[in-house]
């Protein structure tokens, strides 16, 4: 498609040769271009179609680069991309060696900080903002603005508050965007979200307020202590003009600006013009539409989040053409997650002790299963994982069985929760941890590889990793049993199963213990989680290749309690062990085995397999798997190298 506008802006210098009157036009085109670019390389649509005119409008009164913008969860940030000089190559986006999925100052200079997780903005864009300050005492020409952009329900995370907070106390001029739009993945929940849709504020009271602040300066009349109290004195005269109480950012000494109508470009670079300048921290609250300007988008939000692939002018998915979300079969497996949410439905229906508890995630989960059958016993607590593992704590300390799902790489968020409020008490929690191991397209941010690493030194703490579908349902059944905390962690997409319905009372799978898959002499495998399924297609097609090579593998299902069983069969009798994990190998199970065997006297020559000392970039779980040698061929590669060294 021909552009008029956007095919001449490679960065934001030539956005501001548009005029202001043109600036709708070129909102129109960088819509239809994402729209375009999206449905045939899958991204997060739905909100980068809701901040496109936020995004014109800041690139247009602020000078970026040297005015830093500062994006919370990156989704919303790819409008931001284009107009920055990587429209030529956003066809690349989230694809192995392309674009980055989310913000990242490695990529562009006009990237200011990383942006994969939540609410880490305000309290990012405060540090940037306090050091331009202070470099602006020894340059006095040096003059940067800080905005903080936080939406997509990233105000449900605790650090936003603990952000504002420190905002509210240090002298800083930073302008927070808070760009609203009630959704995260799911739609949200909770009061400040309820907050949000109820608060107004008075055009009169914000223009009165700033004039006589103005002239008390020109007085010399306000030094910072002052500063403070006026504005304290403000917000008791707000209260007044606008029959309003005064709201929690004017409560903390924030200026408050809104709410508008954050799909009116113009009017947002009038508003921006306006507060641009003004001292102090600042608030512009902005209401917008999640998949604002396709209809698909807007009536599903959810489901176009990340949509996949699909026909721009039908609005088909792609899964939808291809019945990806048929009934599991023999050919077609269920996804991990779904294994996960059936389960835990039938468990709860069987144990109403049973609750579950998700950071925003019911439907990524699938514990919108459960949601659906028992809404009353399902708690999704906003984008706040680390509440949500002390909110399970309370429920166990009182006697429920709560199961916690939470994804690996938003789990580490929640790391003093586990340590001291589940731990240190060994209450019955049981962390679901769902995408271990590789995600894929969301890269470094996004990637489960720390788990096993993090979680195996804390006290009381049980940890247990599934081969197939089958593992995942009754590690699921037999952490309804124990006591203490329970971590089952599991990775994304398909699993090998046969039958997704538990079909029998007896427990198949045995507390802290390993099991036997194939025997041998030779060398001696031991894997944990999924990994362990192209681990066994590289050991046959090894011993296709050489009969006369005999390789034991053990699934040890457990890293903590490990079986020690298992391990002095292994210690005794084998010369050579291999550990394979899908996760960082420092601390994961090749250095328990390490450990235990050091412990216990023996000597064999390990080799660990899994992700060195890395962050791994973005591209599809096929092609990272591979990279790492992960994969069926990789894990072959290795063993044969290790095979021909003998």
């Amino acid at each position: 498609m021909d552009y008029q506008y956007i095919n001449k802006i490679d960065s934001p210098a030539d956005l501001k040769k548009v005029s202001l009157e043109e600036l709708p036009a070129v909102c129109a085109e960088l819509r239809q271009f994402i729209i375009e670019a999206l449905s045939k390389n899958p991204g997060h649509l739905g909100s980068s179609l809701g901040a496109i005119e936020l995004t014109v409008a800041l690139h247009y009164v602020f000078d970026t680069p040297k005015d830093k913008l500062v994006w919370d969860v990156g989704h919303q940030a790819y409008a931001h991309k284009i107009l920055t000089g990587r429209r030529d190559r956003f066809h690349t986006n989230r694809q192995f060696k392309g674009l980055s999925p989310f913000t990242n100052p490695a990529e562009s200079e006009y990237d200011a900080f990383i942006a994969g997780h939540a609410s880490n903005s305000i309290s990012a864009a405060l540090g940037l903002d306090i050091a331009n300050s202070k470099l602006k005492i020894q340059n006095s020409k040096l003059s940067h603005n800080t905005v903080a952009i936080i939406g997509d329900g990233a105000m449900t995370g605790g650090l936003a508050f603990e952000g504002l907070n420190n905002t509210s106390m240090d002298k800083n001029n930073l302008l927070i965007v808070l760009n609203d739009n009630h959704m995260a993945i799911d739609p949200l929940k909770g009061g400040f979200t309820q907050y949000l849709v109820d608060l107004t504020t008075s055009a009169t009271y914000n223009k009165w307020r700033w004039r006589l602040y103005q002239i008390a300066e020109k007085l010399h009349l306000v030094d910072d202590r002052k500063r403070r109290a006026i504005l304290r004195r403000n917000n008791s005269l707000k209260a007044v003009l606008s029959k309003q109480p005064s709201n929690i950012f004017t409560g903390l000494n924030i200026r408050y600006f809104g709410p508008t109508d954050g799909h009116d470009v113009i009017g947002l670079v009038r508003i921006l013009s306006e507060i641009k300048n003004h001292r102090g921290p600042k608030v512009l609250h902005i209401i917008t539409k999640k998949g604002k300007g396709y209809a698909p988008a807007e009536n599903d939000q959810t489901v176009w989040h990340a949509p996949g692939e699909f026909d721009v002018e039908t609005g088909l998915r792609s899964v939808e053409v291809q019945g990806d979300n048929v009934q599991c079969t023999k050919d077609i497996p269920p996804l991990w997650q779904e294994v996960f949410g059936e389960t835990l439905l039938e468990l709860a229906k069987k144990n109403e002790k049973i609750i579950g508890i998700t950071p925003a995630m019911p439907s990524g989960c699938s514990m919108s299963i459960m949601q659906k059958e028992l809404p009353e016993r399902v708690f999704d607590v906003g984008i706040a994982e680390g509440h949500a593992v002390t909110f399970s704590a309370g429920l166990a300390k009182a006697g429920m069985v709560p199961y916690c799902n939470i994804y690996s790489t938003f789990l580490q968020r929640s790391y003093d929760n586990i340590v001291h409020d589940v731990a240190l008490q060994n209450l019955h929690v049981v962390l679901c941890i769902d995408r271990a191991g590789i995600v894929g397209n969301d890269g470094a941010t996004h990637h489960g590889l720390l788990d096993l690493a993090y979680l195996r030194p804390i006290p009381n703490m049980q940890i247990c990793a599934p081969m197939t579908g089958e593992d995942l349902r009754e590690m699921m059944r037999l952490a309804e049993t124990l006591e203490g905390p329970v971590a089952i962690r599991y990775p994304r997409g398909r699993c090998p199963m046969k039958e997704l319905k538990i079909q029998n009372s007896k427990l198949k799978i045995e507390y802290g213990k390993g099991v036997k898959l194939r025997d041998g002499k030779d060398i001696a495998v031991l894997t944990i989680g999924s990994i362990g399924n192209p681990m066994s297609e590289a050991i046959s097609q090894l011993s296709t290749l050489n009969s006369q090579l005999s390789i034991a593998h053990y699934d040890m299902r457990w890293l903590k309690p490990l079986d020690e069983e298992i391990l002095h069969e292994v210690g005794k009798h084998f010369k050579t062990i291999v550990t394979a994990e899908d996760g960082i190998i420092a601390g994961g199970l090749g250095s328990a085995v390490l450990e235990w065997m050091s412990d216990h006297g023996y000597t064999p020559h390990v080799i660990r397999l899994g992700v060195n000392d890395q962050f791994v970039e973005h591209g599809s779980t096929k092609e990272l798997y591979h990279m790492l040698k992960l994969d069926k061929e990789g894990l072959l590669c290795e063993l044969l190298s290790l095979v021909q060294a003998k």
